[in-house]
């Protein structure tokens, strides 16, 4: 990753979806390997953490729920898709199908999970955070 600016400051950083991809096998007991790339761990101040994963065909992220009272996971997840096809599976058999330029977002405590049955790689970019707490007007 370069920065560029002052070392007390950047002004920016820039870095490539190719550099410190990790294979993470089994993600929430899936099935398979998925490569994840994250991009700017420990410079981001918004809480936001920004992905890109690679399925290959036959993998999985396992089902899986991101409770609203454990303060640890309770991450609302927004999914976009780059290229190649998958499936968002849920905990009533509902079943989305995804293809390049959709968006999902899973809020908290829905049960869900990915699995691409295509015959090509699945790359979405994976976006997490927790919510925003409520205003003193909610």
């Amino acid at each position: 990753m370069t920065a560029l600016g002052s070392r007390s400051r950047p002004r920016f950083w820039k870095t490539t979806d190719r550099d410190g991809v990790r294979d993470r096998p089994s993600i929430h007991g899936g099935d398979g390997v998925i490569r994840v790339k994250s991009f700017f761990d420990g410079e981001v101040t918004t809480g936001v953490h920004f992905h890109v994963w690679e399925l290959p065909p036959g993998a999985t992220e396992g089902r899986h729920t991101h409770p609203q009272h454990d303060p640890r996971d309770n991450w609302e997840e927004l999914y976009y898709v780059l290229s190649g096809r998958g499936v968002a599976t849920f905990e009533d058999g509902k079943e989305v199908p995804l293809e390049p330029g959709d968006g999902l977002l899973v809020p908290l405590d829905v049960d869900h999970g990915l699995e691409n049955r295509g015959t090509e790689p699945l790359r979405i970019v994976l976006m997490f955070a927790h919510p925003a707490a409520p205003s003193a007007s909610d």
